[in-house]
C-alpha cells in the first residue's frame, strides 16, 4: 500500500489497566479486557471544566483547561478499569462510608478528585521543586545564574527519564505501556488512511506526535526557557514563582503539541523528535488481543469508515478490507 500523509482525526486517548480509553469531542469510551477474557466497553460523556465558556477557546488558556480535563478524565477511566480487578469479596470500609457521607453519596468521585490533586502536588514537587533544590547545591561552585537555570532544566529532564525508565521495569506498568502502544497504533492507522483492522493496527507505528509523553517533554523544555528569566534571590520566591508559572508552561506546551499534531513539516519533526524518542520507553509493542481492545474503544466513539471516506475519499467495504489484510502496510 502506498504511503499516505497523516491527517488529523481529532481523537485521542490513554492506556488504562488492561484497556484503552478513547475520546472524541465530548464522548469517551473505556474498553477493558475483563478477567474472563471478554471486552467490556463503557461509553460516557465528559464536557469538561468551564463547559460552554468562551475562555476555553482562547489560545494558551485552553491548554490549561485541557490539561486539567485530561487529569480528571484519565483518573476516572483508570478507576473504572481497576474496578474489574478488585477482589470480589472486598467490602465497603469505614473510610468508604465516611467519604460517601461527606460527599452525599459521591464518595468515589470525591476520592478520585483527591487522588488527582495529590498526583499533581507530587508531580510538581518531584519535577519542579526538587530539581531546583538539587541544582542549588552547585551555587557555591557556579555563580552564573543563566548556567544554573540550564543545569536545573537538565536535572528536571534527567529525573523524568529516570522515573519513566524505573517504572517500566514493573510488570503491570509494562502491560500499561503495551496498551499505550495499542492506542497510538489505532490512531496512526486511521490517520494514515487505513481500515481499522487488527492486521493494519499491528503494522502501524506505536509513536505519535500528540502523545502525553511528548506534552510532558515540552513542559520540561518550556519550563527551562521561562525559568531562565526568573531572577530573584529569595529561595521561597523562586519556588513559588516556579509553581505559579506552571499553568503558563502547560498552556504554551499545549499549543506546541497541538501544532505538532496538525503539521508535518521538517521544523515540527525536529521539534517533536525528542518526545518521540522518549515514547520508545513509554510505549511497547502490544499483542493482537490488546489491539482488539483498542479498536473496540475507538469504534465506540468514532466512525472511522466515514472519516476515511470524508478525508481520504474512498469507501471501505468488506472485500477491500480483505485485500488490505493480505498486504503489508508501511509505517
Amino acid at each position: 500500500m502506498a504511503r499516505r500523509k497523516s491527517r488529523y482525526s481529532g481523537i485521542g486517548g490513554q492506556a488504562v489497566l488492561e484497556g484503552v480509553m478513547m475520546k472524541n469531542k465530548e464522548k469517551y469510551a473505556v474498553a477493558v479486557r475483563k478477567p474472563d477474557g471478554e471486552i467490556e466497553v463503557e461509553v460516557e460523556t465528559y464536557q469538561g471544566l468551564a463547559h460552554g465558556s468562551k475562555i476555553k477557546e482562547l489560545p494558551f488558556i485552553r491548554g490549561i483547561f485541557n490539561f486539567l480535563d485530561s487529569l480528571i478524565l484519565g483518573t476516572r477511566a483508570l478507576n473504572y478499569s481497576a474496578s474489574f480487578y478488585e477482589e470480589e469479596d472486598s467490602k465497603e470500609t469505614k473510610f468508604d462510608k465516611a467519604m460517601d457521607k461527606m460527599s452525599g453519596g459521591n464518595g468515589e468521585k470525591l476520592l478520585s478528585g483527591i487522588v488527582t490533586v495529590i498526583s499533581v502536588v507530587l508531580a510538581v514537587g518531584l519535577f519542579i521543586v526538587l530539581p531546583y533544590f538539587i541544582s542549588s547545591l552547585f551555587e557555591s561552585f557556579i555563580r552564573n545564574r543563566s548556567l544554573m537555570s540550564i543545569i536545573e532544566g537538565v536535572i528536571r529532564i534527567a529525573l523524568f527519564l529516570l522515573y519513566v525508565w524505573g517504572i517500566s521495569a514493573m510488570k503491570d506498568i509494562r502491560r500499561l505501556y503495551q496498551y499505550h502502544g495499542a492506542e497510538h497504533k489505532c490512531i496512526n492507522c486511521i490517520e494514515k488512511g487505513r481500515p481499522l483492522t487488527v492486521h493494519n493496527v499491528m503494522h502501524s507505528s506505536r509513536l505519535h506526535k500528540r502523545c502525553g509523553t511528548s506534552f510532558i517533554f515540552f513542559v520540561m523544555l518550556v519550563s527551562i526557557v521561562l525559568f531562565f528569566f526568573i531572577q530573584v534571590d529569595n529561595v521561597a520566591e523562586k519556588v513559588i514563582l516556579r509553581i505559579l508559572l506552571m499553568p503558563v508552561v502547560a498552556g504554551i506546551s499545549y499549543e506546541i503539541i497541538r501544532l505538532a499534531g496538525r503539521t508535518d513539516n521538517i521544523f515540527i519533526k525536529i521539534l517533536s523528535a525528542p518526545g518521540m524518542w522518549i515514547q520508545r520507553m513509554t510505549t511497547k509493542e502490544p499483542d493482537e488481543s490488546m489491539a482488539e481492545v483498542a479498536i473496540a474503544s475507538v469504534e465506540a466513539v468514532f466512525d472511522w469508515k466515514k472519516y476515511l471516506q470524508d478525508t481520504f475519499g474512498y469507501e471501505v467495504d468488506e472485500s477491500w478490507m480483505k485485500d488490505e489484510a493480505s498486504a503489508e502496510p508501511e509505517d
